[in-house]
């Protein structure tokens, strides 16, 4: 999913975009697997009513699809929104599936691949009562075009054909690529064949929205829904509350359950204080959940009470620290590679939590993930770096006295203390590591805006589909993806040889064989020290004892809680 970068509610350390497979790893019930411990079910199914409350450190990023695409934010969209397809819900029998949502079915392909179809459904409205048809459908996705909108998910930019001087509906007009020959049929030319295009238009960013709505900023603050819940207040940095959107038809929804009433979202909360009152579990806390528990909390779980409601699942993203390339000395492969043997990753691993929520890694794609490969470039005892191989490299780029770093991190006490491991990890070697905080809600515009990155930058990634490795290194690794601002690429890399198998592997028709060798490429990138894998961050959660319909989503809450089947036991409790 997944600049399912990792400010995720679900999973809240690991971004952004979601979900685990095939190709080595677990398959796809052990993906959305869960565990609960004591009798407690929180796979019941939720009675309808009640409002559901969710916990939160910090606010999302944009209530606006077109901006906003990390896992938190994405997995609130789904409530709000629907696209051409989506993410299967976290019960499914294959959650890592995509499904038709505002579409019949999945796409009809054409023209040896390069021309998809789609036909609505009947009875499809906005909130306000207004029809969505192919015309609303097409106008929301061109968004993606604009230049100051567009700063969420890049692939319909990078699929979908268009004119080069386009520059969205506002400032360019009609996009002729896509076409609606009638209310409720949608057609797509595509630049080249891409077998996965049905996850593309399940994309945030592909969300239908009336013709000439949305300029400017008029959706950072207001909405225009087409999922079962609209806007009913919002007060940035605090409280969003959601309520029932009554024009939502639930004979067109095969995904969304809606149970609840409402939702109520209360951020700006302390990590220490939102953990207290899940444990004490008082008044309207009862139908609350939140994000994964802070490691000085896990001790405390075991009692018989809390251990019964403790809630584990697996992580599916991958944290890991980005290197610019275009700054010197990063410019110089040996620096950076230097950097790669020298960062102590079980410290990193200590302070995300220890083992309990965090597990080491070194390489790009999560075992989860489709087309993971095993493989250990930087190897060290112990995962606690080699510096005497960091220190001949640094000897041999000329930078044998050390340098300094800025290092961007989030305004989060976790992602503090991981850049302090590193810090301290890059001082035995001589580089100085300078920490520049940037506030939560505003860290992801920020890092991928390239006049505004500075060296380097703790973040994570996840695969915005499950089914293939193509949602996590073109993102991150591919030159022609590097964009002035919503860039994905932090590493900045340009390699051809890379941008080559990129593309060569991109059009590939037999996935399967197309994963095996996007393992190969993430071996060879990571020779190019782009960017140092950290960790895998595991989720522990503590939802209210009155909360249901917990499962967990591979394609739109990043492995965590998938909101679209949440609900409560008993709704008439507050």
């Amino acid at each position: 999913m997944n600049r399912h970068l990792t400010t995720t509610v679900a999973l809240a350390a690991t971004a952004a975009f979601a979900l685990g497979a095939c190709g080595g790893g677990p398959s796809s019930g052990q993906t959305s697997g869960q565990t609960s411990g004591g009798g407690t079910s929180f796979s019941a199914t939720p009675a309808k009513g009640g409002v559901v409350e969710v916990l939160q450190k910090a606010d999302f990023s944009y209530l606006d699809p077109a901006r906003g695409w990390d896992g938190g934010v994405n997995n609130f969209y789904r409530l709000v929104y629907r696209t051409l397809t989506t993410s299967a819900p976290g019960n499914a029998k294959d959650p890592n599936a995509i499904v038709p949502d505002l579409a019949t079915g999945l796409g009809k392909q054409s023209d040896g691949g390069k021309t998809w179809t789609y036909t609505l459904k009947q009875g499809l409205k906005f909130d306000d009562g207004t029809p969505i048809t192919s015309a609303e459908v097409k106008f929301g996705i061109s968004r993606a075009w604009d230049p100051e909108i567009g700063i969420g998910s890049p692939y319909a930019k990078q699929v979908i054909a268009a004119p080069a001087d386009y520059r969205g509906p506002y400032r360019s007009g009609d996009l002729p690529t896509i076409e609606t020959p009638d209310p409720q049929t949608i057609v797509f030319h595509l630049k080249k064949p891409f077998p996965e295009f049905d996850a593309v238009v399940g994309q945030v960013n592909m969300t239908p929205f009336p013709k000439g709505s949305g300029a400017g900023d008029s959706f950072l603050k207001k909405i225009i829904a087409s999922g079962p819940y609209k806007l009913a207040s919002y007060t940035p940095g605090s409280v969003i509350q959601l309520e029932r959107n009554p024009n939502w038809d639930p004979k067109t929804d095969d995904v969304r359950t809606a149970e609840p009433d409402g939702w109520r979202f209360t951020m700006g909360l302390d990590g220490a204080t939102i953990d207290e009152r899940l444990m004490a579990g008082q008044g309207a806390d009862v139908n609350a959940i939140s994000g994964t528990i802070q490691a000085s909390t896990l001790p405390r779980l075991q009692s018989p009470q809390l251990k019964d409601r403790t809630l584990r699942m697996s992580g599916i993203c991958t944290t890991y620290m980005s290197l610019n390339t275009t700054k010197k000395p990063l410019d110089d492969l040996r620096v950076r590679q230097a950097i790669s043997f020298a960062v102590d990753k079980a410290a990193v691993q200590n302070a995300t939590g220890g083992t309990q929520l965090a597990t080491i890694a070194t390489t790009t794609l999560p075992t989860t993930v489709a087309g993971h490969k095993d493989f250990d470039v930087y190897p060290s005892p112990g995962h606690k770096g080699d510096v005497e191989a960091a220190k001949k490299l640094l000897t041999e780029a000329g930078q044998s006295q050390g340098f300094p770093l800025v290092l961007d991190i989030r305004s989060d006490p976790k992602m503090q203390k991981q850049a302090e491991a590193i810090q301290q990890s890059l001082k035995r070697i001589g580089v100085d590591v300078q920490l520049n905080v940037i506030d939560s809600a505003k860290y992801y515009e920020t890092i991928g805006t390239r006049s505004q990155q500075h060296d380097a930058a703790i973040t994570g990634w996840c695969p915005d589909w499950a089914s293939s490795a193509a949602t996590f290194l073109p993102p991150l690794f591919y030159g022609p993806n590097i964009l002035d601002k919503g860039n994905s690429n932090l590493a900045q890399l340009n390699a051809p040889a890379v941008n080559q198998q990129i593309e060569q592997i991109g059009a590939m028709t037999d996935l399967a064989a197309a994963n095996k060798q996007w393992g190969d490429l993430d071996e060879q990138i990571l020779k190019l020290a782009p960017i140092v894998p950290l960790n895998v961050e595991q989720a522990v959660y503590l939802p209210g004892s009155n909360v249901a319909g917990l499962f967990a989503s591979p394609g739109a809450a990043t492995g965590g809680i998938d909101y679209v089947l949440v609900g409560l036991r008993d709704p008439s409790k507050k």
